[in-house]
């Protein structure tokens, strides 16, 4: 019997093409489905809630597939993980009803941008953080970050993934300091493309003192790409949850 899966997958996206299967290259969905079709002997397409850049990484997306499995869902469950390279894990995986779609079903996104903030680069972060060797002003930040809370028009910050609209919900943006790392975590209802990485490229550009926190808003309003940014580079973002009804 065919079952819907839904799964939780966490991944290290440095060395990928980002999430969404490339005509050549690695990504994270064409190693998902080359360990689907070892394990299960079929040929299988995975649909993904979000499909995250080159080199973004991820804790909380999730993906669903169709499988034909004789076993239990734990037995699948262990068998991915197997096959799987050491980059990706599926931390959770369940039978689901025929119907869910990860990407159509989702209500809220979230989204965490690290910036590793001291003077000399570290070899070990510098896969998973942003670095910044000067000081960052994260009042301001902070400050800047309330402009972008409810439904606004992001046209200036992304383009649309699908459809036309650029307005987007966003439900909470807020920085946080940990150390010598600073963390943004943004919720939205979805995202425009390369919308995250050019809100925080537009944050850190208030935090180094070049941009007023109100500013921000100017640029909301304005609608133009060319004027925010330059986009923080990917290593520093991670998807850590999607939320649903269920």
């Amino acid at each position: 019997m065919e079952q819907r899966c839904r799964a939780t997958v966490e991944y290290d996206g440095f060395d990928f093409l980002g999430f969404q299967v490339q005509a050549q290259g690695r990504t994270i969905q064409g190693e998902l489905e080359r360990a689907i079709e070892r394990v299960t002997q079929r040929r299988i397409r995975v649909v993904g809630a979000g499909r995250t850049d080159a080199g973004v990484h991820a804790v909380g997306q999730v993906i669903a597939f169709n499988a034909v499995w004789r076993h239990s869902i734990q037995d699948l469950h262990r068998a991915l993980n197997a096959v799987l390279p050491a980059e990706i894990a599926i931390t959770h995986l369940a039978v689901t009803h025929p119907e869910f779609h990860p990407r159509f079903d989702a209500i809220w996104r979230q989204y965490r941008y690290t910036v590793l903030n001291r003077p000399v680069r570290s070899p070990l972060r510098g896969r998973y953080a942003h670095h910044v060797a000067g000081s960052i002003d994260v009042a301001a930040m902070r400050a800047a970050s309330q402009y972008l809370i409810g439904h606004r028009d992001f046209a200036a910050f992304g383009k649309p993934t699908q459809g036309e609209s650029t307005v987007r919900e966003v439900k909470r943006a807020e920085w946080f300091v940990e150390g010598n790392e600073l963390a943004f975590e943004i919720t939205a209802n979805a995202f425009l493309y390369r919308m995250v990485r050019n809100i925080v490229g537009t944050l850190l550009r208030v935090g180094g003192g070049d941009l007023k926190p109100d500013e921000v808003a100017t640029l909301l309003e304005s609608g133009d790409r060319a004027a925010v940014g330059p986009p923080a580079p990917a290593r520093g973002l991670c998807l850590m949850k999607v939320d649903y009804a269920d």
